[in-house]
C-alpha cells in the first residue's frame, strides 16, 4: 500500500488514475496517522512553495512525513512541488521551509532570450537506466511545468539533469528519498514505467 499524500496542493486525479492503469495498490491520505500503515510515500504538488510548507505544518504531515523516511527508511517519491519540498528551504513566495530530507535550495529558473519561464512541456532526461529508470530508453522525454529549480548542496545526492537554461536537474535520488521534477503520471510510457518502478521498491 502507498500514501498518495493529499494536502490540497495538487490534482490528485491524475496521479491517482496512472496508479489505477499500473494496477498499483494505494490510498489517498490527508491523515498525518494512516501514513505509517503504509509501504510507500508519493507526494504530488503544484502551486507554490511557501503555501505547501505552510499545509505541511499546519496539516500535521512535516513531522510524520520526516520521521517514516528518515527513521523508518519509508520509500519517498515527490513530484514537481513534491519533489522541491525535500529540500531545506525555497526562495518562492519569500523563504519558507522544507522537509529537509537532502540539503538543497529551491531557486527562480533564470529567463533569457531563447527560454520562457515557466518551463512547459517535454523535455530528455540523461539517466542510468537503473533503479527507477530501469527499462526507459535514454535521454527519454519527460512532461515539465515549473518555474523554480532545485540547486543540490550535497554530492552524494544523485542528480539527473535535463537542458533548460543550462543544465536543470529533473531527478534526485538519496538512498530511499526519490524526486522526480517532471511530472511521470503525464509522461506517457515513460513517465508509468517509472511510477510502476517505484511501487515495486514499496
Amino acid at each position: 500500500m502507498i500514501a498518495l499524500i493529499d494536502i490540497n496542493i495538487s490534482n490528485i486525479n491524475s496521479v491517482s488514475k496512472a496508479l489505477d492503469h499500473l494496477g498499483v495498490d494505494y490510498k489517498v491520505v490527508n491523515n498525518p496517522d494512516e501514513v505509517a500503515e503504509c509501504e510507500g510515500i508519493i507526494f504530488p504538488g503544484v502551486g507554490s512553495f511557501n503555501i505547501a510548507s505552510e499545509k505541511l505544518k499546519l496539516s500535521g504531515m512535516r513531522e510524520v512525513i520526516k520521521d517514516n523516511v528518515i527513521n523508518q527508511q519509508m520509500p519517498f517519491l515527490g513530484i514537481c512541488l513534491g519533489m522541491q519540498l525535500i529540500a531545506n528551504t525555497s526562495l518562492e513566495g519569500g523563504e519558507s521551509k522544507g522537509l529537509g530530507l537532502i540539503d538543497a535550495e529551491v531557486m527562480r529558473i533564470p529567463e533569457d532570450h531563447r527560454h520562457k519561464v515557466p518551463h512547459v512541456g517535454w523535455n530528455n532526461v540523461a539517466h542510468d537506466g537503473a533503479g527507477v529508470f530501469a527499462g526507459i530508453e535514454p535521454d527519454a522525454d519527460f512532461y515539465f511545468v515549473h518555474s523554480y529549480r532545485m540547486v543540490v548542496n550535497d554530492s552524494s545526492v544523485k542528480c539527473f539533469y535535463t537542458d533548460y537554461v543550462g543544465k536543470t536537474i529533473a531527478y534526485v535520488e538519496s538512498g530511499n528519498i526519490y524526486g522526480a521534477q517532471f511530472h511521470p503520471e503525464k509522461s506517457q510510457f515513460n513517465g508509468l514505467k517509472l511510477l510502476k518502478n517505484f511501487s515495486g521498491l514499496c
